[in-house]
């Protein structure tokens, strides 16, 4: 696979979406280098270092693409990292590289019914995936977010019930995302998964799924998008040592 094409965006203006959820819309002359239908792929965000060090690179989603422009939602935390620091301090003008778009994550629609589960850094590509799903769908949407004033009205189909799970500090465990997934009523048929979320809830959310549904590999999408008290590079290990331990497993 090669390198994500490289390009040069502007910041066009930043949006409040909630309390913990900041969506800054790029564009500029070289927005039509990004090819049609991204929504929900991901992008590379480039941050340069020192004279001589490798940049910094955050991965974010393509939350909505219009001809002109796109859309990335960042999640605010407390101790914010670069991005977020970057997006909450973005003005109209501001220039940013970023590589990609790589490829697009969507749950495979050809299932029975859906469980999409996430937290406040999923948000973005699980709500492209939930406008996605076909009209009929049915299942669950489980989203962890900081506050109530996070919740969002997001489109998806009548029978897709959406869980919202308030929990302002994260548990290393991933236990209370865990406890509302396990608390799910079971549905007929064949479930397609889409779950990310932080490394120590994807692992729980991961063993249980597992154990209580069979649920072939086309229809399993579990990841996780950061780690508590690591860096994305330390993160990034994290990811990769487990991944290992599972496909020898």
């Amino acid at each position: 696979m090669g390198k994500p094409a490289m390009r040069e965006l502007e910041v066009i203006r930043s949006t409040p979406v909630t309390e913990h959820m900041l969506r800054v819309t790029l564009g500029g002359e070289n927005i039509g280098t990004i090819p049609e239908g991204q929504e929900s792929a991901y992008i590379k965000l480039v941050f340069p270092r020192g004279e001589g060090e490798r940049p910094m690179m955050r991965t974010y989603t393509i939350r909505h693409q219009r001809a002109t422009e796109i859309d990335v939602d960042f999640a605010l935390h407390d101790h914010a990292g670069p991005a977020s620091s970057w997006a909450a301090n973005a003005q109209p003008g501001d220039r940013i590289t970023i590589g990609g778009p790589g490829p697009k994550k969507l749950i495979n629609m050809e299932a029975d019914w859906f469980l999409l589960a996430g937290d406040m850094t999923a948000l973005p590509a699980i709500s492209v995936n939930l406008a996605e799903l076909p009209a009929q769908a049915r299942g669950h949407a489980v989203i962890e977010v900081t506050s109530d004033t996070d919740i969002q009205t997001l489109e998806h189909p009548p029978g897709i019930e959406l869980h919202w799970l308030v929990n302002p500090q994260p548990d290393p465990e991933g236990r209370p995302l865990l406890e509302k997934v396990a608390a799910l009523p079971r549905q007929e048929g064949q479930i397609s998964v889409w779950a990310a979320c932080e490394f120590g809830s994807m692992r729980a959310l991961r063993a249980h799924l597992k154990q209580a549904y069979e649920i072939p590999k086309s229809h399993f999408y579990v990841s996780s998008y950061w780690k508590i008290g690591q860096s994305e590079d330390g993160h990034k290990l994290a990811k990769q040592q487990d991944a290992e331990v599972e496909e020898a497993n």
